[in-house]
């Protein structure tokens, strides 16, 4: 097993040996080009981040700067949307589900290293996959991260730190992140805190 096979696997494994430190400069390039891409050329901004992203859907929309190690092992689903700063370590697999919504600032980590100073100084890391289902929103300067899942329907409130699994249908902030209430029926009538809907087309 080589070490881009390892670390695929959430293995410990060498991020400069056999050819990763190339996927990683090969990537580098794409993303340099795409965070300077002028917003006019939204066409061509499109096209390229899904030569950088593993998978997307129809619709996806990424807006820079936006930063990611390999790109590959990345996969969104359906009218996926983040916002300015999105950093994401994807030294392993990194699913996001359909409808996502991603504040400023976020970053996401599959990335880490051994706690011991000996076993830190050999060089090896490891990434551990991380799942975010369907339709989560993730507030602004939240961080997961790796091994983290994201049940469906989650939100998880800004400055957030996931250091844990959350469950669908809750919100959840902190640092460390914790389940604050679960979302119920009660919450769709209502866009900010007491503030009820003018409209009806939001159903």
């Amino acid at each position: 097993m080589n070490q881009k096979q390892r670390m695929l696997a959430n293995l410990p494994y060498k991020a400069w040996l056999d050819g990763l430190s190339e996927e990683r400069l090969a990537n580098q390039r794409r993303i340099y080009e795409y965070n300077l891409i002028p917003p006019e050329e939204a066409g061509r901004r499109n096209a390229l981040i899904r030569q950088i992203l593993g998978k997307t859907g129809a619709h996806v929309h990424v807006q820079p700067p936006f930063h990611c190690d390999y790109g590959c092992n990345i996969e969104v689903g359906e009218n996926f949307f983040s916002n300015y700063n999105l950093t994401i370590l994807d030294v392993a697999r990194v699913r996001i589900g359909d409808n996502a919504q991603i504040a400023p600032n976020v970053s996401i980590y599959t990335a880490g290293h051994p706690v011991h100073p000996d076993s830190r100084n050999s060089g090896y890391e490891y990434g551990i996959d991380v799942t975010i289902g369907d339709n989560v929103w993730i507030g602004g300067n939240a961080c997961v991260l790796p091994g983290i899942t994201i049940g469906d329907n989650a939100v998880i409130g800004a400055g957030s730190v996931v250091t844990r699994d959350i469950p669908a249908n809750v919100i959840a902030a902190g640092n460390p992140c914790r389940v604050i209430r679960e979302i119920t029926e009660a919450d769709r009538d209502f866009y900010f805190r007491d503030r009820r809907f003018d409209v009806d087309d939001y159903k």
